[in-house]
């Protein structure tokens, strides 16, 4: 479940207990709060924090994203590459109809959509304008664990900079058919997440926040934090994303429907409008049985038996309980990138 504010005495008690671990010598490494342009790390500081960047984003009109996304949005991004290539998260550039960055000098850059990739949830938007920004290598996010020390950085840069430590690798699912197999889960939360860059302690990119959560750990005590894409799922689909905008091969099957886990049922809260699932049928309030004759009760199980029935296209079978009936659905899906709507080109 999203947090959208963490209580302050705990966001407190947590810093103090992610400093009593050893991340101090982490914040002077990366020269945090220093001015001096060389960090102990060797790193200069002037360089790294000129590769975060704001991404600004405005949706077209009647953008179907924007009943839960907002029409105006504002995140972080990663310059990877060259030529003001930058990495953020994939729903601040959903249907976008127009794209800015603010540079670490504050001025206000145009930039065009790259590509975007809903598997990973990641997105890639370049300046169209020179960026005065030296990229930021991309690490092994396949080597952290828990308990390893960590920075979060937004837009807000040095003075933003939030000191934190990996709590927990695990699979995630969302209900928008999202799933990560492996994770990032940092505490203590940042508030400022939505795109904000992962860094190891060699300096390198890790991972590209995703969510603020109420658990971030897997077990108890539950622990607020934020969620984290790996940047290892950039790296053999980036070449890919830079040259047609999208991963190659087959675009996964999607059905827009959005199902939560209750009580060990798949509980249908909404249906995307005019989506492949409420063209079916699918209302919310439904609740999902099995995808043909295969019996789902989690959000993994629901989607990894849908992706298994083919590419974006596949009539996908579904048994439902709908109010005291028990129907049998075919949806025909779509790939999800069709769904939205597209910036005009006049």
């Amino acid at each position: 479940m999203a947090l959208t504010r963490p209580h302050s005495a705990l966001a407190r008690a947590l810093r103090a207990a992610v400093l009593a671990l050893g991340l101090a010598p982490a914040l002077t490494a990366f020269g945090v709060g220093k001015p001096e342009a060389q960090t102990s790390a060797g790193i200069d500081s002037q360089k790294f924090f000129s590769a975060i960047v704001k991404v600004q984003t405005r949706a077209v009109p009647d953008a179907r994203s924007s009943p839960t996304l907002g029409s105006e949005r504002e995140g972080t991004g990663i310059v990877i590459g060259p030529d003001g290539l930058v990495l953020t998260i994939g729903y601040l550039i959903i249907e976008a109809e127009e794209v800015a960055l603010i540079d670490a000098r504050g001025r206000k850059l145009p930039a065009s959509v790259i590509g975007y990739d809903h598997a990973s949830g990641l997105a890639l938007v370049r300046s169209i304008v020179p960026l005065d920004a030296s990229p930021l290598p991309l690490g092994d996010s396949t080597r952290l664990v828990e308990r390893d020390p960590v920075l979060v950085i937004n837009h807000g840069g040095r003075d933003d900079a939030t000191l934190a430590y990996v709590v927990s690798r695990r699979s995630f699912t969302g209900n928008w058919e999202y799933l990560l197999d492996s994770a990032i889960f940092t505490s203590p939360p940042t508030l400022n997440w939505s795109g904000a860059a992962l860094i190891g302690k060699d300096g390198a990119l890790l991972g590209v926040g995703s969510q603020i959560l109420r658990d971030a750990t897997d077990a108890e005590p539950h622990l607020p934090g934020n969620l984290f894409v790996p940047v290892d799922l950039i790296k053999p689909i980036l070449s890919d994303l830079v040259r047609t905008g999208h991963r190659a091969g087959a675009a996964r099957p999607w059905l827009g429907v959005s199902a939560d886990e209750v009580q060990g049922r798949l509980l249908v809260t909404r249906v995307s409008p005019d989506g492949p699932a409420e063209r079916a049928g699918v209302q919310a309030g439904d609740i999902i049985l099995s995808v043909g004759s295969d019996a789902v009760h989690s959000q993994a199980e629901f989607y990894r038996k849908v992706w298994g029935r083919g590419a974006a296209g596949s009539e996908i079978p579904l048994r439902i309980l709908q109010g005291n009936d028990v129907r049998e659905l075919r949806v025909r899906s779509i790939d999800r990138l069709d769904y939205f709507r597209q910036k005009p080109t006049y």
